[in-house]
């Protein structure tokens, strides 16, 4: 099985640059996206063979995500109950006979750390609502979860101490959801790589320079470890200021 993980930063004008082509390249049998910064009825996706799901933002133009898979889930879920990101379509979660998807886009803390105490508190709830679907079968979560857990995954980490994606705090979270039974996934099958990064600021000539942060994964339960079959970041695609990430497993 194939999956891929995209934050689009809007979906609409990622189908100009693309999107479609990739979309019937990659092939995938469960393909998640991020931030589609759309309400329902902005875009008509004509996807042969897949099951579409959508969780829209309220506010216009920001935020969404959505999951796109070849296998009927047997339940849906969209957002996290008493949480007040539930109108910014953040969450959607997909059971599945073995496993639970977990598509997420996290909350950005600010380029000043003004949205930081939301975030920790966010990084809560999801790790709550991890561990109590971790309980009844294994789960993957996948998605913009904006932190570069370590140095590696960043090319300049000296200079990002203490700003946003990269704070103690942060970091700190992403440590404690890999502590409570999750693998991150790339680093399992190349814990050493360096230069694997998955956005790039949109300043000029940043992305061919690769200075970039991995902020996007796939996270697994430790006991999916035995299906993993390989991770990748497919860097070269453009469209956004975000690359696909993909994961399979037997």
């Amino acid at each position: 099985m194939k999956l891929v993980s995209w934050n689009v930063n809007g979906l609409r004008a990622c189908v100009k640059k693309g999107f479609l082509d990739y979309f019937q390249e990659v092939d995938a049998d469960i393909f998640c996206v991020q931030e589609t910064k759309l309400q329902e009825g902005q875009i008509s996706l004509e996807l042969d063979g897949y099951h579409q799901y959508w969780n829209y933002a309220i506010k216009k133009g920001y935020s969404g995500t959505a999951v796109f898979t070849k296998n009927e889930p047997l339940s849906v879920r969209y957002g996290l109950s008493g949480d007040e990101s539930e109108g910014e379509g953040r969450i959607l979660t997909l059971e599945y006979s073995d496993f639970f998807l977990v598509n997420v886009y996290t909350p950005n803390s600010q380029r000043d750390l003004a949205r930081i105490s939301y975030r920790l508190d966010w990084e809560d709830r999801i790790l709550q609502h991890l561990k109590e679907l971790d309980e009844i079968k294994p789960i993957i979560l996948c998605g913009d979860l904006n932190v570069a857990h370590q140095e590696i995954d960043l090319r300049n980490p000296k200079s990002n101490v203490g700003n946003s994606g990269f704070t103690d705090e942060e970091r700190g979270k992403m440590t404690s959801l890999l502590e409570a039974g999750f693998v991150d996934s790339y680093r399992h099958f190349y814990p050493d790589q360096e230069g694997a990064y998955t956005w790039w600021s949109y300043m000029a000539k940043v992305r061919e320079r690769n200075i970039g942060w991995r902020i996007d994964y796939f996270i697994v339960s430790k006991k999916l470890g035995d299906r993993l079959k390989d991770a990748d970041i497919h860097c070269n695609v453009m469209g956004s200021d975000h690359c696909p990430i993909v994961l399979e497993i037997h």
